[in-house]
């Protein structure tokens, strides 16, 4: 008779939220999202579960300091179509960079999420401020380490 083991699923109200802040200073774009994504998600959790929100919270600063590297703020192009005829838009990466920096950043992680009701969720736990000031100093959020 084999030993029958379960395997430790963890619940929502279960799960331990952390806040963390990260500045996003001199950071590579897609380096500073990875990381983000996955602590959004909960991988460096011990009790991770894919189906469940068990990530913590992340508060990023300094947006507009986020760095682009090689030819990426003028060859990275991102559209948005309205549906109408001609209503296609596109931006690059350095136009969104110099006008709404927290925008670039969101779309960075939220496209490393899950594209479901969990990755919406997960995405409004991600923070994302243009300056060094934050909201959520209450929440005493510890230094993420990139």
């Amino acid at each position: 008779m084999q030993k029958v083991t379960k395997s430790l699923s963890v619940e929502a109200a279960r799960a331990a939220r952390q806040w963390y802040v990260v500045d996003a200073n001199e950071q590579v774009l897609g380096r500073l999202a990875t990381r983000v994504a996955a602590t959004l998600r909960g991988k460096n959790n011990p009790a991770f579960t894919p189906h469940v929100d068990c990530g913590d919270f992340v508060v990023v600063i300094n947006a507009e300091k986020v760095r682009l590297t090689g030819n990426k703020s003028s060859g990275k192009v991102y559209y948005s179509y309205s549906g109408y005829p001609g209503g296609i838009r596109e931006r690059t990466a350095g136009e969104i960079l110099a006008t709404q920096p927290e925008e670039l950043i969101r779309k960075a992680v939220t496209g490393m999420l899950p594209r479901n009701r969990l990755g919406r969720q997960l995405a409004k736990k991600l923070k994302i401020y243009t300056g060094s000031e934050h909201p959520h100093i209450a929440q005493t959020p510890k230094q993420l380490a990139l």
